[in-house]
């Protein structure tokens, strides 16, 4: 980071070293051990934590969602730990017993898909490209729409909220939540925005006023 480890030292008054007691950089040392104690454990600590607690919100998915993650895995479940997987997902999705998906539908549909997959490994979204095109499969075009709606991360909230401050401070007070929601998606979205072409969009919004033009 281009950051010299050194330690100022405060200054201080001399003193007499007595008799037996070794020459060595106390300072220094201090300086160092408040710096390890104060500053670099505790980022270590908050950093363990947090990938901690990331580690244990992708089990939690894996565990729903790991058998729709490639076509490898789904190959090599049987039919009981197939049945399996397709119940815990139908009832972590359901709400007052009613479900997206059908159980014993979508257990059919993998089933028979298993065996018209193309060969070799293919991804999650590759599968459902395929899924998409092969146009038969209603249960598990559901399942992975869901799969890929559901957050893995709260990096995005985070992202937000972060984004939320620079955009509504005190001189924005009376802004509106429509467009606060606009300038928000903008600001996320930043690598998206750049790709935009924005000079059609500027020429169409002109040419319903005219008065804008000049």
């Amino acid at each position: 980071m281009g950051i010299d480890p050194v330690f100022p030292m405060k200054r201080r008054g001399k003193r007499k070293r007595q008799f037996g007691e070794s020459d060595c950089q106390e300072e220094i040392l201090e300086a160092e051990k408040a710096f390890r104690v104060k500053y670099f454990f505790v980022l270590v600590d908050m950093a363990v934590t947090s990938l901690r607690d990331r580690f244990k919100e992708l089990m939690v998915f894996k565990d729903i969602f790991g058998f729709l993650l490639s076509s490898g895995t789904l190959k090599s479940l049987s039919d009981n730990e197939l049945e399996e997987c397709c119940t815990k997902f139908a009832e972590t999705f359901s709400l007052d017993g009613s479900s997206d998906v059908e159980v014993y539908d979508l257990i059919s549909e993998l089933k028979i898909m298993r065996f018209t997959l193309p060969n070799g490994v293919m991804s999650a979204m590759e599968i459902f490209g395929h899924v998409r095109e092969v146009d038969c499969y209603p249960n598990i075009s559901i399942a992975y729409r869901i799969l890929f709606t559901v957050p893995v991360m709260v990096a995005s909230a985070e992202r937000s909220f972060s984004k939320l401050k620079l955009l509504k401070n005190y001189l924005r007070s009376t802004m509106t939540q429509e467009r606060l929601n606009g300038l928000a998606t903008l600001c996320i979205k930043k690598k998206l925005l750049d790709e935009i072409d924005i000079d059609p969009i500027i020429s169409d919004f002109a040419s319903r006023n005219v008065r804008r033009i000049f």
